[in-house]
């Protein structure tokens, strides 16, 4: 199922963090805790896992939001984009050396705050990209979609949602576009389906035709030139055929 980005706020004023919290609600985000000191958001991330931190460099308690970012990244590469009132130099270098998303300044619009989660969610989908690549002169990733180890982010009416690779049924080409059938909707994205293809886990996934890559976990049923996933026939090639029945002995 397709989830939006779960997004943690860290900061002391709570007004203006319930006015942050309602605009990322508007703006199609799911907010995992309105935080005003470093400790808690420390052990709040661990329970939770948010995609993104907002995180005030002032704060409430013994260790301010830059402080905090250093603790939370002991443990994880949890993308950090700060708040900050005061963007004097000595905050901005102890900042940089946490390696933030964006800054975002108060007061602020919320196609600020837009625009810099978008930045963010982009950046990952790079890195990850980077990370992906082994061959010299490979093309850059595309920033419509980002895998991670159990989830992609795909763009979806303006906003990037998350969907658990497990709940994938199949992937079908249309064109220069690719079609993710999950359990709960159906995604558009502006990619091949050779480009999917190259991203999906193999030991999750497979090309079974030229327009059709599936979720082996989901198959109901194996015909001689199709399989049935979520009622639906899914044509196979007969070399696809083989191979597949070679990978469930396997599993």
């Amino acid at each position: 199922m397709g989830r939006p980005i779960k997004i943690l706020i860290v900061e002391d004023e709570m007004v203006i963090a319930a006015n942050i919290s309602l605009q990322l609600s508007e703006l199609g985000y799911e907010v995992t805790g309105i935080l005003p000191r470093g400790e808690e958001a420390l052990s709040h991330v661990k329970e939770t896992e948010p995609d993104i931190v907002l995180m005030d460099i002032q704060l409430k308690g013994a260790l301010d939001g830059i402080e905090t970012a250093k603790i939370m990244q002991q443990d994880s590469h949890i993308p950090i984009i700060y708040l900050t009132a005061n963007a004097d130099e000595a905050h901005f270098k102890r900042a940089k050396e946490t390696h933030p998303y964006a800054f975002i300044s108060k007061p602020f619009k919320k196609l600020d705050l837009q625009r810099a989660i978008e930045l963010a969610v982009e950046r990952i989908t790079f890195r990850q990209g980077l990370a992906g690549s082994t061959n010299v002169g490979e093309k850059s990733p595309s920033v419509r979609q980002v895998l991670l180890s159990d989830r992609i982010f795909v763009r979806h009416n303006e906003r990037m949602v998350k969907i658990d690779i497990g709940d994938i049924l199949y992937v079908e080409a249309d064109r220069n576009y690719c079609r993710i059938f999950s359990k709960a909707k159906e995604y558009l994205l502006v990619t091949t389906l050779k480009d999917m293809d190259e991203k999906l886990p193999d030991r999750h996934f497979m090309r079974i035709h030229r327009s059709y890559i599936i979720n082996i976990a989901q198959i109901e049923e194996i015909g001689g030139t199709h399989v049935v996933i979520g009622k639906k026939a899914i044509p196979m090639t007969k070399s696809m055929r083989n191979e597949l029945l070679m990978r469930l002995q396997t599993i």
